[in-house]
């Protein structure tokens, strides 16, 4: 593969989701990242959803979307052999990333300092729940977390809802993929600072930290007025209408919160005196006369159909239907925007999609190339380009080191 960041090594011992989205972000514009797993593997390869006639099951479909364009290989870790091995493909990488709970590195005898004075030049990332102690030490540390951990602690879930009483965790796990954005701009501005110093640094994500970061309605609503905001469903403070609106046969998502959007939508409904009516001509009295606004929208939305609502309003004001899974597969702008390629599933030999890559640059646009790996598929090779030959990678593989996977 090649792209912007051809020639970036990236060893990846992460799991689960928000490591394996940080790399694959990374592998996506051309890095080479090598996943490193236990000889039981990312725990991740086991959760669904499979494809229909995978009787193998190497892995579902969230483990290969956040894994592809990666090579594998299996390492144990527990042994002093493998540990070597490891300490051999540091010595030429340029990033390392980890999301082992804190202090695991330091007990394998691979943490930071010795990973750093073995390669000044390696940037350090982990991912944990509330950081490591180079950004600050939290108290919880040593806590472990999920992604609806870091969405409640981090606020978002004191924001989202129906109602005070009923809060929401946001349906993907953002409290994995945030931090996951996160990790890899971090990765990004250090290898920045290593091209120009020869110095790598630690990156210390907390993934608590990335979810408060995208809650700004929780930080600044606090800091100005000393309240804590909740749930208003799908409404936004101070701007109407901003929610959803009914329509005949089902529901879309409708924005017109300033003077230009509602003298358009205004002029779409045929009303034209709610412009200059003093209830709504501006957009603080819009938002205090919201319960009015919305009745008035509703009453002439669900008098149309999605599709007439689209055709009525699509360009105008901001407008959209809420779209499934189904509906996002069968819309132009995901295939003009090339979101939802496809590779070979080993378990099918038949193509899959994946998510695209959201970042397009012009030159290097960055492509998924390559499916997830099976569990150790590349180790020999990744092996033999670190200058291990076959009767060292045999011992190797005797002493349990290292593990041979599959081949497709």
């Amino acid at each position: 593969m090649s792209g912007s960041l051809d020639g970036v090594r990236v060893i990846d011992l992460t799991q689960a989701l928000s490591g394996p989205f940080c790399t694959s972000l990374l592998a996506d514009h051309g890095a080479d990242v090598v996943k490193v797993e236990s000889p039981h593997g990312d725990f991740l390869r086991n959760a669904g959803p499979f494809p229909s006639g995978d009787e193998h099951q190497a892995y579902g479909g969230v483990f290969g979307s956040a894994n592809r364009n990666k090579r594998g290989i299996v390492l144990d870790l527990k042994t002093t052999a493998a540990r070597e091995v490891l300490l051999r493909l540091v010595d030429e990488a340029d990033v390392l990333v980890e999301n082992f709970s804190a202090g695991v590195m330091d007990r394998l005898g691979l943490g930071y300092r010795t990973l750093a004075d073995r390669n000044p030049r390696l940037v350090y990332t982990s991912i944990r729940g509330f950081g490591d102690t180079v950004g600050g030490a939290s108290p919880y540390r040593d806590w472990p977390a999920f992604d609806i951990v870091a969405q409640a602690m981090g606020g978002l879930m004191s924001i989202t809802g129906p109602d005070a009483d009923t809060p929401v965790r946001a349906g993907s796990g953002i409290g994995d993929t945030v931090p996951g954005l996160f990790a890899a701009f971090g990765t990004m501005a250090a290898l920045r600072e290593a091209e120009r110093t020869g110095r790598g640094q630690y990156v210390d994500v907390a993934m608590v930290d990335s979810v408060l970061a995208v809650s700004e309605v929780v930080v600044n609503t606090y800091a100005a007025t000393g309240t804590s905001p909740r749930p208003i469903g799908n409404q936004l403070h101070g701007f109407a209408p901003f929610d959803t609106v009914r329509a005949k046969d089902g529901t879309v998502t409708l924005g017109a919160p300033h003077r230009a959007q509602w003298t358009k939508l205004c002029a779409v409904m045929e009303r034209p005196e709610l412009v200059t009516d003093e209830r709504f001509s501006t957009d603080h009295a819009r938002w205090v006369n919201r319960q009015a606004v919305y009745e008035i929208v509703n009453d002439w939305t669900e008098q149309r159909t999605v599709a007439e609502l689209v055709d009525l309003l699509g360009g105008e004001v901001p407008l959209a239907p809420v779209m499934d899974a189904e509906a996002i597969f069968a819309d132009p702008h995901f295939a003009a925007r090339d979101m939802l390629p496809t590779v070979e599933h080993p378990g099918t030999g038949e193509p899959i999609a994946v998510t695209g890559v959201p970042v397009k640059l012009s030159a290097t646009p960055g492509r998924v190339a390559r499916r997830a790996p099976l569990l150790g598929e590349h180790t020999e090779e990744v092996l033999h380009e670190a200058g291990f030959d076959d009767h060292a990678i045999e011992s190797l593989c005797a002493a349990g080191a290292v593990r041979r996977g599959e081949s497709a």
